[in-house]
């Protein structure tokens, strides 16, 4: 299904968007990525999501990138005599081991491994940030607070801990359980929340054992800070704003924001930004237009995906949340200035024959008249090379493999078309020219640029560009065998 746009939109599935004719509707209205949940839903309900995906999949015709996010651990307080209380700025709390009911006090904090890691002057966050306190002394089983922030604490509230790295691993045992349900199910994508280190994703990595690429969640302070190691381990990233909002200033995140995408782009690695991107069209069939600056700021910063979250999965307004979502990412990428900005912030190390192969494709596309770049992809490395150099005119990523062209769905500018296994480069140039004219993206008498790997069907091999015709009896008349 062709877009008239190269950014790419993720809309996730809930409660407001479980059915097929939802599923349909929300694909033809822009969604490229479906992400379930797996906080949320059995693993019956996300098998009944999956198999609607690839049923819309198969009567349009169209590839559809699969993305199952993992919960992650979960740190929270224990419950409460009276089920809440008021916690008073300047006031002491303590937090401990005692499965006694809380009071205004203190409440037993189940999770020995956030003592062992804090220390004085550490923060604790509980409930989304909303009550802040700084530990003046801790032990083995205990932190003694001074509240910085009040509020009402309640049972099974959220804690954050910004200040330290965890002794935690990223994956709890529901994460393991959901990691091998959804990697044996078919998804396409996994998102590893509570990301601390690389380590943490390369665990993940090992259980997936190739069944899956691992899209890390960069929700923590310390993720931030190894993210460059975090970066070369995984096969793309999202920039989570939520957690990183409670666990760093607010005024922090929009430079990080724009830092991680950078690094994402420079990298050839899709980056995805999440988090109350609409947040308001949960409840409003229009967005405010701090919402719609907040969108094209991630498309003009060169975002591959912008992501919906409670907007689509349990909103009244799933569909003109895409929709929205779409004409607000054709809108930006009509403008001049984001062509300027994605080739001003062009920041590429190239090192070897298939970066220089793309590079001289977006070179020739923005000094000729082409139409479009195909390039014929076995592992969507190459589909991949050609969206880090955002070329100003569309990419049609031509495989065999039908995971492949699903992982791509993903990926900035990319256009993914099924193609039978290649023997020759004349073939392939046949094939791309065909897929050009059918797509819409160029008529007899246009040109498109072809790159692929020969030998064929070998994963790095990309060494081979060719500006061909669109007009087959062209090709088969200058082509020789």
């Amino acid at each position: 299904m062709r877009r008239l746009r190269k950014v790419k939109i993720v809309a996730t599935l809930g409660p407001a968007s479980n059915t097929y004719e939802m599923i349909r509707t929300l694909h033809e209205a822009g969604a490229d990525v479906f992400r379930l949940n797996m906080s949320h839903g059995s693993h019956e309900d996300i098998t009944k999501l999956h198999r609607a995906i690839r049923q819309v999949e198969k009567d349009l015709d169209s590839p559809i990138a699969i993305l199952a996010d993992l919960q992650g651990p979960k740190l929270r307080v224990g419950e409460f005599a009276n089920g809440s209380e008021e916690l008073e700025w300047g006031e002491t709390f303590r937090f401990d081991l005692d499965e006694a009911p809380g009071t205004d006090k203190r409440v037993c904090l189940p999770h020995p491994e956030i003592f062992q890691a804090l220390g004085v002057g550490a923060h604790l966050l509980v409930n989304d940030g909303k009550i802040r306190m700084r530990v003046e002394e801790c032990g083995e089983d205990f932190a003694n607070c001074v509240i910085e922030a009040g509020g009402t604490i309640s049972n099974r509230k959220g804690v954050n801990v910004p200040d330290v790295v965890l002794p935690l691993a990223a994956l709890s045992e529901k994460d393991r359980a959901d990691l091998e349900f959804a990697a044996a199910l078919g998804v396409d994508w996994l998102a590893l929340s509570f990301v601390q280190r690389p380590e943490d994703v390369e665990e993940a990595r090992k259980l997936c054992d190739g069944r899956a690429a691992i899209l890390s969640k960069i929700e923590k302070p310390s993720a931030v800070k190894a993210f460059d190691e975090i970066l070369a381990v995984s096969d793309g990233i999202m920039v989570a704003r939520g957690d990183l909002g409670v666990e760093l200033p607010v005024q922090a995140v929009p430079p990080i924001q724009k830092r991680l995408i950078r690094k994402c782009r420079a990298a050839g690695k899709p980056v995805i930004v999440a988090t109350q991107m609409l947040e308001s069209m949960i409840e409003s069939p229009m967005p405010t237009r701090a919402e719609v600056s907040d969108v094209a700021t991630a498309i003009y910063e060169g975002a591959d995906a912008v992501m919906l979250s409670a907007e689509s999965a349990a909103g009244q307004y799933p569909v003109e949340a895409v929709t929205t979502m779409n004409n607000v990412a054709i809108s930006v990428e009509k403008d001049p200035t984001f062509t300027e900005v994605m080739e001003n912030s062009r920041n590429i190390q190239r090192a070897t024959v298939a970066d220089g192969i793309v590079a001289a494709a977006r070179e020739i596309a923005e000094t000729a008249n082409v139409k479009a770049i195909c390039c014929f992809t076995s592992s969507g490395t190459t589909a991949a090379l050609v969206a880090r150099e955002r070329p100003r005119v569309p990419i049609i990523a031509m495989t065999s493999l039908r995971g492949t062209a699903r992982r791509l769905s993903l990926t900035w500018g990319t256009n993914c078309v099924m193609t039978g296994e290649l023997e020759r480069f004349k073939q392939a140039v046949v094939n791309a020219a065909r897929a050009a004219r059918a797509q819409g993206y160029a008529g007899t008498e246009d040109h498109i640029i072809v790159t692929a790997g020969v030998p064929f069907n070998m994963s790095g091999t990309t060494n081979i560009l060719r500006v061909a015709p669109c007009d087959e009896r062209l090709i088969y008349s200058t082509d020789p065998e």
